[in-house]
């Protein structure tokens, strides 16, 4: 399973636009971040973790030529507006797009994509055909088997995923017990990091996160949905060897 982080930035992403914060003037490759996203790979088999605001940028960049699926972790703008760009995907594989997500995942999808669901309005190229699938339980898409994973967003409801090896869990500020109990084992965990500090109301700091991975116990961390305090070489410089900072363009081969 090849893994790639199309996006490791927050909804922002960096640099944030009209800011001349050292970070964001940085000319550090790793110091650039399109919006929160992985790219899963198996056997031909393509899937999105989120669907971002980059993501038309992101296919680019990464020669994502071909989505068989999207899992939606939750419904905020930098993780659904994507979507509109996937119109090329359905009409490439000649069938809608499969977009599996919790109910109210679906909901807020159906309420800010709404002129793809209204009865009356013209089908066309100008519509992404997608196909929404409620996520009630585990489920496998081609080759893949997904376990969702509850997160905690401060005053949502975030789904994580584990894929054999690996468990992603993104934009959370608590993580409950049940979720680190089904994430025991992995080898890697990717988790949302926001910042050093002050101590955001929907989000993790690098201390906070740092305490869930502990309680995991994985072989290998990896810290994203990084914000525009977070310098990439000075936060690795301080971590414990099994814990890094992602970047655009990583790939892990599990």
């Amino acid at each position: 399973m090849k893994v790639v982080f199309i996006g490791t930035g927050t909804s922002t992403g960096v640099p944030v636009i009209g800011c001349k914060c050292r970070i964001c003037s940085s000319n550090k490759p790793k110091n650039k971040r399109l919006r929160q996203s992985l790219w899963i790979s198996e056997k031909n088999f393509s899937l999105l973790i989120d669907a971002t605001i980059d993501l038309r940028q992101q296919a680019l960049l990464y020669s994502i030529d071909k989505v068989d699926a999207i899992a939606i972790t939750h419904p905020h703008a930098d993780h659904i507006l994507g979507l509109d760009e996937t119109r090329i995907y359905s009409y490439l594989n000649k069938k809608p797009l499969p977009i599996y997500a919790t109910k109210s995942t679906i909901d807020g999808i159906k309420r800010s994509l709404w002129y793809c669901f209204e009865e009356g309005i013209p089908k066309g190229g100008g519509l992404p055909e997608i196909e929404l699938i409620e996520i009630k339980k585990e489920f496998s898409v081609g080759p893949l088997n997904l376990i969702p994973l509850k997160g905690d967003h401060g005053f949502q409801e975030v789904t994580g995923f584990r894929i054999g090896k690996l468990c992603y869990l993104t934009d959370c500020k608590k993580v409950p017990e049940e979720t680190i109990l089904k994430a025991k084992g992995c080898e890697i965990l990717i988790i949302n990091a926001l910042r050093e500090k002050p101590e955001h109301p929907t989000h993790m700091t690098v201390s906070e996160s740092i305490n869930v991975i502990r309680q995991i116990n994985p072989q290998k961390a990896y810290l994203v949905h990084l914000g525009h305090q977070v310098d990439y070489d000075e936060l690795k410089g301080k971590l414990p060897s099994d814990i890094e900072p992602a970047f655009d363009g990583l790939v892990l081969e599990l």
